[in-house]
């Protein structure tokens, strides 16, 4: 087989082009591509995509339907914390070099807005669920711009941006306090943001924290809230950047503080709903400080890993986090987050602890600009059509429609001695020919804006129109019909390969890895993958008429399932609606998976598991979303069907209109059940058993994904983007590994 060649010098013959396959087109695979065709390359490697269907995206994949209405495979926010993904999309635009007066999303700061509201509902005694807001001011600087000195990714930074968030808490309940007994003006959001880390003064400095708790101790002053306010602040200086006292001895320290909180503050908030979830950050923030110095994580060379065997409200619960605060709205929403719920099953919750707590620190305390960042647009036209028109311009290629279906190995006997297993082939199955030998052209314009339709151009195919007029569904797991097949073979048609699917691919491409590699064997044992539904629609009431009294924000841990929806209205004149809507709104959750066999291999699974999204989002509507838009129900409680939107009608024909539970058709859903769109769990023990893109056990393979090692381990953007940036620097040595932000920090 082919060798990966010397790095090429002036003094070295000319040597052809290393040709790296990429088989996939989600955000890990675009991000291996973007960094291996950097033109500080000077074209050293060839690099070709191999992309399932007519678009790109994977999970993140949207597309332009009727009326232009953008339609994504779920709800996507980009967090303040992601530097990787928007240092990588920051150059992309950069580069790209758009015209303004030509295309309206021409910078990354035209393709996203900040988002700084935060919502969680909280169920009350009455069956009623009462919205808390948090609004989160902008942090220092932008996501991808240079770090400074003050390296956040530590787990003492963390601590004592922690102990500074406790202040911040344990100021807000005190002014709560101070005005239970005065009419309240209005609604107010609550600051959850994290204050400046405080530098010690000069007399702070030369005081033992040791000595003043004890001197706070003896004084019973720790009995107060203004006791305990102080106290937090030696904290502070404990974990302050270049403190010279050591945090071994802060357990004790730690553990009066939570007692006094206790004491004081649990019974008095009890019925206040705002200061409760006050309280319950206080105590969750107690016990993750605990805990991070109880199971020594400020030294261990494992960080945040080493405390992965436990599922996070067990550990929570291990360090003194009362049971009401574990099941709290902070939690929940930090499970519905990431879709932690084992098959989809709501009774249960498992989430590693380390990638739970290393997840919601950075969120906290990374995050720069906003906490999160919404698209202008679907995250196909702000993200992935940029991202294919910078690529093509470097001389990447692009093959659509080609459905990855085995990968081979080289059969031992075929090894020289010494040699490495490789990959000897890859077999394709062609779903559909372009017309002429052409390459596909994947984008339509939308107002000047390149964009992925919803549906694959099928002019550009030969026997497009029978695709159309038998329905192909190109994306399918289930649908195995095709034009031809395409075998790649090593050194006659690739060097390298970059595996770049979903994990839930895995099982039904790589049975020689699987078969051959006890590691691969347990990664896909071990590691689980969950289905998720979203829905979107649009009404012709915007968010005030329909009762909604906050501003736009994403809000979580609401009614099961679609426990998060997010105000999209941003979008509406993004889209070309004939009757203009007044508001947009997106939700999702997971989906329970089915067990039968005989179920996931009927070819109408995918359909049956869509309509019952459809019946959830009926129900959904009909019952629950009376708690967040009261106005949009009648008073017998079912949904006004006439405030959706159908993008086939005419303002002046309202004759014959559907004003009942059929009117959702009109509107967008889906089930991602394809393995390709599971989305990737990050279980209590299982992270053991993901393998890293920088493992070189295989001669020319290298693999991408948020399901590998790569910092993060959890489904993400992120996490997707590090690993593909990690599999180009095994191929390439490049980027640098301390240029791709936290991917080993704890």
């Amino acid at each position: 087989m082919r060798k990966k060649p010397t790095e090429r010098g002036d003094d070295l013959p000319e040597q052809d082009p290393i040709r790296v396959a990429v088989i996939g087109g989600g955000c890990a695979s675009m991000a291996a591509a973007f960094e291996l065709s950097r033109p500080e390359h000077k074209g050293k490697y060839r690099v070709t995509v191999y992309q399932l269907g007519w678009r790109l995206g994977g999970k993140g994949a949207s597309g332009r339907g009727p009326a232009d209405r953008i339609e994504e495979h779920g709800l996507h926010l980009w967090m303040g914390s992601y530097e990787n993904a928007f240092r990588l999309i920051r150059e992309c635009y950069a580069e790209l070099k758009r015209d303004r007066r030509k295309c309206r999303i021409a910078d990354w700061r035209d393709a996203f807005s900040p988002a700084p509201f935060i919502g969680l509902a909280e169920r009350t005694r009455d069956g009623s669920y009462w919205n808390f807001l948090s609004y989160f001011p902008p942090g220092d600087g932008l996501p991808g711009d240079p770090l400074g000195e003050n390296d956040p990714f530590t787990v003492t930074s963390y601590l004592a941006r922690t102990a500074s968030i406790l202040r911040t808490l344990l100021l807000a309940v005190q002014a709560g306090r101070s005005r239970r007994t005065s009419p309240r003006a209005g609604r107010e959001h609550p600051n959850l943001r994290r204050t400046h880390q405080r530098e010690p003064d000069n007399n702070e400095a030369s005081s033992d924290p040791s000595q003043r708790f004890a001197r706070l101790l003896g004084l019973g002053w720790i009995a107060t809230t203004a006791g305990l306010i102080e106290a937090v602040e030696m904290l502070e200086i404990v974990f302050a950047p270049r403190s010279i006292y050591p945090v071994n001895g802060i357990v004790e320290l730690l553990e009066v503080i939570a007692a006094s909180a206790r004491r004081q503050l649990e019974a008095i908030v009890e019925n206040d709903p705002e200061l409760l979830v006050l309280w319950q950050g206080i105590d969750l923030a107690m016990a993750s400080m605990r805990g991070i110095l109880r199971f020594g994580l400020v030294s261990d060379p494992r960080g945040f890993d080493a405390i992965n065997d436990y599922d996070f409200r067990e550990w929570l619960r291990i360090n003194g986090a009362s049971e009401r605060s574990i099941q709290s709205p902070l939690i929940r929403g930090a499970y519905d987050l990431v879709f932690a719920y084992e098959d989809g099953d709501y009774q249960r919750p498992r989430h590693g602890a380390g990638v739970a707590l290393r997840g919601a620190l950075r969120m906290l305390f990374s995050s720069r600009g906003a906490i999160f960042w919404k698209m202008n647009a679907g995250m196909g036209d702000t993200v992935f059509a940029p991202m294919y028109e910078v690529l093509k311009k470097r001389g990447v290629a692009f093959r659509f429609f080609h459905r990855l279906e085995r990968v081979t190995l080289a059969a031992p006997d075929e090894l020289a001695e010494g040699e490495r297993a490789y990959v000897k082939a890859l077999e394709f199955d062609v779903q559909a020919k372009v017309k002429n030998g052409k390459a596909y052209e994947p984008l339509i314009d939308v107002g000047g804006l390149p964009c992925w339709p919803s549906k694959p151009d099928c002019s550009q195919l030969i026997d497009g129109s029978r695709f159309e007029r038998e329905e192909w569904d190109f994306e399918s797991h289930w649908d195995k019909r095709k034009a031809d097949t395409k075998t790649l073979r090593v050194v006659d048609d690739f060097d390298f390969v970059v595996l770049g699917v979903g994990l839930g691919a895995i099982p039904h491409m790589c049975q020689d890895l699987i078969q051959r590699d006890q590691r691969w064997r347990d990664m896909v044992a071990h590691l689980k993958t969950v289905n998720t539904q979203a829905f979107q629609i649009w009404l012709s009431a915007d968010m005030e008429q329909l009762g909604w009294s906050d501003p736009p924000l994403a809000l979580s841990a609401f009614v099961q399932p679609f426990e998060t929806w997010a105000d999209m209205s941003h979008l509406i004149g993004e889209e070309r609606w004939k009757v203009r809507p007044g508001a947009i709104a997106y939700f999702c959750s997971a989906l329970k998976d089915q067990v039968s066999p005989r179920e996931l291999s009927d070819t109408n699974y995918p359909k049956r598991r869509r309509m019952e999204v459809r019946e959830n989002g009926i129900r959904y509507l009909n019952n629950d979303i009376v708690q967040l838009w009261p106005n949009a129900v009648r008073r017998r409680g079912e949904f006004k069907w006439d405030l959706l939107i159908d993008p086939t009608e005419k303002a002046s024909n309202r004759k014959g209109r559907r004003n009942n539970e059929a009117r959702f058709d009109s509107q967008y859903w889906r089930a991602n059940v394809n393995p390709t769109e599971r989305y990737v769990l990050s279980l209590p023990g299982t992270q053991k058993y993901r393998i890293s893109p920088l493992d070189n056990t295989y001669d020319n393979l290298t693999i991408a994904g948020d399901w590998t090692t790569c910092g993060l381990d959890a489904g993400c953007v992120e996490a997707a983007v590090i690993s593909g940036r990690l599999a180009a620097h095994a191929i390439s040595s490049s980027p640098a590994l301390e240029d791709i932000v936290a991917y080993d920090h704890p």
